[in-house]
């Protein structure tokens, strides 16, 4: 193996999943508990997603593949 391989490293989460799951219940951040970050995911249960925008936007994020797990990971 070579000085300049690199290792990819993706979450055990899927996109799919997570996609869905934030369509259905984005203003609940059921998305977020999934994907591990419990934090977020009370504010979105609070304030219903960011009024719905914070929603919104996961739900481009995860389709587009720049929304990462608790640990900073691509989802698969």
């Amino acid at each position: 193996m070579s000085e300049n391989s690199q290792v990819s490293r993706v979450s055990s989460k899927s996109k799919g999943v997570a996609a869905v799951l934030c369509f259905f219940f984005g203003v609940l951040g059921i998305h977020r508990f999934y994907v591990g970050k419990a934090g977020t995911g009370v504010v979105w249960f609070i304030t219903a997603g960011l009024l719905g925008i914070g929603a919104f936007v996961d739900f481009i994020m995860i389709i587009c593949g720049s929304f990462k797990d608790s640990y900073g990971l691509e989802l698969k």
